[in-house]
């Protein structure tokens, strides 16, 4: 071969190896030592921005795009993704209002939905059709319905989701789920949990609605209802959002920290695949603590506030173990930093929830807040509510996913309002 030849034949087959996906040339799940993994933010509130600040500080992140109805929120964030892309000789990010773009895009590897509630399902449900690895928000669900949709959804296409129960990756809560399995307060008696209160009906007035706001996309799914600024904050407002406490869009306390403290609970029982087996609420008509649920072994959880805002207390024939995000306080007191022997049972570790999002992504293995984990946990959190709400027990199959009441199964979901579709998968 002369010359010539050898060096158009060269370049004939580097143009071909440029076209060939990354995943083929390493096999399933493959990184390249250089490949970053690229990022879409969908929805850009106050939560996005702690989180997209999280992201980036991972090696091999970069964000890519971003999605929000809000013209506002979109443009901060992505002006801040582009500056923070700039410390990694990255680019600059591309804003769209209808997330179904940003997911059409090939070089988004994965994404992080930090949306309102009423809309995780149909977004992870998306998302995983189109190939996409997803972080989701927790509470993962609004209803339990919903929550097995995505589960299936992310089962079947393959993906790897990790829910924002970042205090699995924090040692408080490690510590108390690991003594709690191991025995260390003997036979566990009775567990009380300290969150707000449960779900209530919008009562708020209907507003102009301002016009950097598509509203009607907002809204998606739920039941049209006006807009209120306490729905959705102009982006100067420190305060979180409180579309979590409403009918519709969210779940009042019981989703918003109970999604922490339950799911909490349900790991330090071992119950990742289950969940209790009865609801009941207090008799008092409109109270907003007093529940207890109960699982197959005789445990008892109370929703109740015991002294210490949400946290969690382990009550055991030989100990007891009270738990939050500031403090770690066991008796006997040697518990709280105790070695453990190499013959007690362990969990799974991970002390950064979003590195270990992206090991996941890279084995294709189940990160530590798993799909599965984060539909168990938003079931007990939404069955406390419905049991709140019908203000009478509760039996609850987990197995089958259904109680033993049929005006409470058809809480199991929810209306959807227009075209929208979440079983479309």
């Amino acid at each position: 071969m002369d010359r010539k030849s050898f060096i158009k034949n060269s370049l004939v087959s580097a143009a071909a190896v440029t076209v060939v996906p990354r995943h083929v040339l390493g096999g399933k799940g493959f990184l390249a030592p250089s490949d970053h993994i690229n990022l879409g933010l969908i929805g850009t509130g106050k939560q996005m921005q702690g989180l997209m600040h999280n992201m980036a500080k991972l090696p091999k992140s970069m964000l890519i795009a971003a999605s929000d109805v809000d013209s506002q929120k979109l443009a901060l964030t992505v002006k801040t993704a582009t500056d923070l892309n700039a410390q990694k000789s990255g680019h600059a990010v591309q804003g769209y209002v209808d997330y179904k773009e940003l997911l059409a895009r090939k070089d988004i590897d994965a994404v992080v939905v930090a949306t309102p509630d009423h809309w995780h399902a149909l977004v992870t449900i998306d998302a995983a059709k189109a190939g996409k690895d997803i972080y989701c928000e927790k509470p993962l669900a609004l209803t339990i319905e919903e929550g097995r949709a995505m589960v299936n959804a992310v089962r079947k296409y393959k993906r790897v989701l990790q829910t924002g129960s970042m205090q699995r990756s924090q040692f408080n809560f490690r510590q108390a789920a690991e003594l709690v399995r191991n025995g260390y307060i003997g036979e566990i008696k009775e567990i009380n949990v300290s969150v707000g209160e449960p779900i209530k009906e919008c009562d708020l007035p209907s507003l102009p609605i301002p016009d950097y706001l598509d509203w009607d996309r907002w809204i998606g799914p739920s039941l049209y209802r006006g807009y209120h600024p306490i729905l959705s904050p102009p982006v100067d407002d420190t305060k979180w959002a409180w579309w979590r406490g409403y009918h519709g869009f969210g779940g009042g306390y019981i989703t918003d920290w109970g999604a922490h403290m339950f799911d909490i609970v349900q790991w330090a029982l071992d119950m990742d695949d289950s969940g209790p087996v009865s609801f009941t609420p207090p008799e008092k008509p409109g109270a907003i603590d007093g529940l207890y649920f109960t699982y197959a072994n005789g445990v008892q959880v109370n929703h109740k506030p015991w002294g210490k805002g949400n946290a969690i207390q382990f009550i055991g024939t030989e100990g007891k173990i009270e738990v939050s995000r500031s403090f770690l306080d066991t008796q006997p007191a040697n518990l709280a930093n105790l070695p453990f022997k190499p013959s007690d049972k362990r969990l799974y570790f991970s002390d950064n929830h979003y590195q270990d999002w992206f090991t996941a992504i890279e084995k294709r293995s189940k990160p530590v807040a798993d799909v599965e984990i984060g539909h168990r946990t938003a079931s007990v959190c939404n069955a406390v509510n419905i049991a709140y709400e019908l203000q009478r027990p509760l039996t609850w199959n987990p197995k089958k996913e259904k109680f033993n009441d049929n005006f409470a199964n058809l809480m199991l979901g929810r209306p959807y309002r227009g075209t929208y579709n979440y079983l479309d998968f």
